[in-house]
């Protein structure tokens, strides 16, 4: 269980003057939980008398000190009956329409902005890898902050800003540049108190001096050392969120960096556990790379497929070792044609959702394929494209 949730809590009229009570279970008894003075029931559950404004706060100390909310009530309420059994003090857990209450209501909660441009939560860098294997081209970096000192959360598909220190060639402070988000809402230590980030440092030849050139924010990301602050914003983004229904099937189309909304999702869908988001539906991940040493967070995706062949499929589009059947490089776009009738079929079920993150080059070979597709069926793809968009069941995030 995650005692924060990644949407936090939202602010509403009057909400500040309230109180609640979290019922809390694990705290070690040490120097720190033993100056609490807190009345410890034979069932070893603390109550915990909590203003609503410090509910954030208080969820972070409580996890620092090992322990674990089973309940959260307002205060003056009588404690719900399915939290605690009678007589023998054991947690049992809550009533399921309760659980599902508790549920729908964090899901509507989206974070945005919690951090601007003039006043940046500074993290820290605490990781730093390649991901771009021997024979690969270009540098592609994991990078993974550390937030627990501040207020930041957010949820998988939204990014965060970063402003790079120093200014630019007029002496202005540097703009920030979005990156999307590659961990899940409780971070890749599963603690809620990091975001990690997948960068390609920028480059490429100046159209007039032939100078190569680096991309400003890319590189100070890429060469950022373990330690070093950074400047973060946001975050920001709704377009790209993954949907609540656990049923849902998930297409997904990325080149490059573009993996990294999906990276979030898949590790939420398939490598967390949860007890408030089990996956049963369908993820369908279509990756775009020039080699095989170019494929980001290759061992732990075929990991995923292997362990889960039920629930996700994995289709690669090396386009330097590949060829499409006219000879060509294949393109993401040449396997979105190969698997069109397929996908045609998919997209016509009430939760289905296709996401596209990565090069804006290839949205007019997705179409073309799904076009030809829904075309069979005397379908006007560009039409009903604009149906699922409508409905929030088309996404793209390209550049």
């Amino acid at each position: 269980m995650y005692l924060k949730s990644g949407t936090g809590v939202a602010t509403k009229t009057g909400a500040n003057n309230r109180v609640f009570i979290f019922e809390v279970e694990g705290l070690r008894q040490g120097e720190n939980t033993d100056k609490l003075n807190f009345l410890i029931r034979r069932s070893g559950i603390v109550n915990i008398t909590v203003p609503y404004d410090r509910m954030n706060q208080e969820m972070r100390r409580i996890a620092r000190l090992g322990g674990k909310i089973v309940n959260i009530r307002p205060a003056g309420e009588p404690q719900d009956a399915t939290t605690v059994a009678p007589g023998n003090g054991q947690q049992s857990q809550p009533s399921e329409e309760k659980t599902k209450h508790d549920h729908a209501k964090a899901k509507t909660e989206i974070p945005v902005n919690i951090y601007r441009p003039n006043n940046p939560y500074i993290g820290k860098c605490i990781e730093n890898y390649e991901l771009v294997g021997e024979g690969g081209v270009g540098t592609v970096r994991h990078v993974t902050f550390d937030i627990s000192g501040g207020e930041l959360r957010y949820l998988e598909g939204q990014s965060i800003g970063i402003i790079p220190p120093g200014n630019d060639n007029k002496g202005k402070p540097h703009k920030l540049r979005l990156y999307s988000i590659a961990s899940t809402r409780h971070g890749d230590k599963l603690d809620d108190q990091t975001v990690s980030l997948c960068v390609r440092q920028l480059e490429y030849k100046h159209p007039e001096t032939g100078e190569t050139v680096y991309g400003v924010c890319s590189t100070h990301l890429c060469n950022l050392e373990v330690g070093a602050d950074v400047a973060i914003t946001g975050p920001v983004g709704k377009e790209m969120l993954l949907p609540d229904d656990e049923e849902a099937t998930v297409v997904m189309m990325a080149t490059g960096t573009g993996i990294a909304p999906f990276r979030s999702f898949l590790w939420r869908m398939f490598k967390e556990q949860h007890q408030d988001y089990k996956f049963r539906g369908l993820a369908w991940l279509f990756f775009g790379i020039p080699y095989t040493a170019n494929i980001l967070y290759k061992e732990d995706l075929e990991q995923l497929q292997r362990e889960f062949p039920d629930n996700f499929r994995l289709t690669y589009a090396i386009s330097r070792e590949q060829n499409n059947p006219d000879g060509g490089k294949m393109y993401i776009q040449d396997r979105i044609k190969e698997n069109a009738d397929q996908l045609w079929q998919l997209v016509q079920k009430d939760n289905t959702h296709t996401y596209i993150c990565g090069l804006k080059g290839m949205e007019g070979g997705i179409d073309e394929g799904m076009s030809a597709a829904a075309g069979k069926f005397d379908v006007n793809w560009s039409d009903y494209q604009k149906q699922l968009k409508k409905g929030h069941r088309w996404h793209v995030e390209t550049y």
